[in-house]
């Protein structure tokens, strides 16, 4: 059996380097890397080749590329995006936009669909205020997408461009043999928190960032209210789901974008974690106005039935067995606190 050539783009943030380490342990694929930055050397021997530099411009090297499956996780998150808006719409939406027009050519000219997953986001919602946000509760796909910041419009116009790209695309009368579409599938992922990477700044890893600051003993000041509750996700979950995602017969998905969900906790429960786990853990909140915002906007949580109907998704982390299991137990591996409780 011939190996899958893959390109994972982004592969040298938190998901790119967990997708690879799972591609590799999987076996039968020819991994491709993309990122602004070098490979980090855990992943370096398990990829065939990486191209450094500016996705956006480095899109046409690829087309000599005979891809069976592109995950394209390159972009500009959510607050620094906010930012710089220019510069976060042209790497989130060009590169985007780059891609699928490569994956939708290669489809076409050689008659074999590619596939392209796509991690898409909570911040493809937008509620319009508090009292709203907690009526809602959890929430669907179709439902509440107004998105509040630029992040978000990219993710959800990319949504739409792959659904563009994988069912109108060189559209042609409904009596003619239609050309052999990319096959594009979404998944809106809520916070991820890895215990294996440092939290890289984004808008949700106050969490992470926390329990980070408390194994060392530093004090951590929370950007958002102590009430503030969205939905979390454990990496290996997220990774399993884009790989039962990218395995499931397209014959059984109903859309093109799937929610995914985990444990939706306030951030006044990591505080609490942090405090039983690290005793003396110094944690304050001082709400920043404008990150505040931003998750204020974001549901609590998000409705996954239709990705547990359509393709058996079910996460293997829910809250406990997250910090229990999973979290605690490699914050003190990295921080030597082996035998603390």
């Amino acid at each position: 059996m011939s190996e899958k050539q893959v390109l994972v783009t982004g592969a040298s943030g938190e998901i790119g380097q967990a997708l690879v380490q799972e591609l590799s342990k999987r076996g039968g694929y020819r991994i491709v890397t993309s990122d602004l930055m070098p490979l980090p050397e855990s992943i370096g021997s398990m990829v065939r080749e990486h191209v450094q530099g500016d996705l956006v411009y480095k899109v046409k090297t690829f087309y000599d590329y005979d891809f069976d499956i592109i995950f394209h996780l390159a972009a500009s998150l959510s607050s620094k995006a906010e930012v710089a808006t220019e510069e976060a719409h042209r790497i989130n939406v060009e590169g985007t936009m780059q891609l699928l027009m490569l994956a939708a050519y290669r489809s076409e000219k050689y008659k074999k669909s590619v596939k392209f997953l796509f991690p898409s986001s909570i911040a493809a919602y937008g509620m319009p205020n508090l009292k709203v946000k907690q009526k809602a509760g959890t929430v669907k796909e179709e439902e509440w997408d107004i998105p509040h910041t630029m992040y978000g419009c990219n993710k959800l116009y990319c949504e739409k461009l792959g659904m563009y790209y994988s069912q109108y695309f060189g559209q042609k009368h409904l009596d003619e043999k239609p050309p052999v579409m990319l096959d594009f599938r979404a998944l809106r992922f809520p916070g991820l928190i890895s215990a294996f990477t440092l939290p890289s700044g984004g808008t949700s890893d106050y969490g992470p960032e926390m329990l980070h600051a408390a194994a060392q003993g530093n004090r951590y000041s929370c950007f958002v209210r102590a009430d503030t509750k969205i939905s979390f996700m454990a990496m290996p979950d997220a990774i399993k789901s884009l790989l039962m995602l990218m395995d499931a017969p397209v014959k059984s998905l109903s859309s093109r974008v799937y929610n995914v969900a985990a444990f939706a906790i306030t951030a006044e429960d990591f505080r609490q974690r942090a405090v039983n786990a690290f005793p003396g853990a110094k944690i304050s909140f001082e709400i920043n106005p404008r990150r505040q915002g931003i998750v204020d906007s974001w549901p609590e949580d998000i409705d996954d039935a239709r990705a547990r109907t359509d393709w058996g998704w079910k996460p293997d982390y829910d809250v406990d067995r997250f910090f229990d299991d999973y979290f605690l137990p490699e914050i003190r591996k990295r921080y030597s606190l082996v035998g603390s409780h």
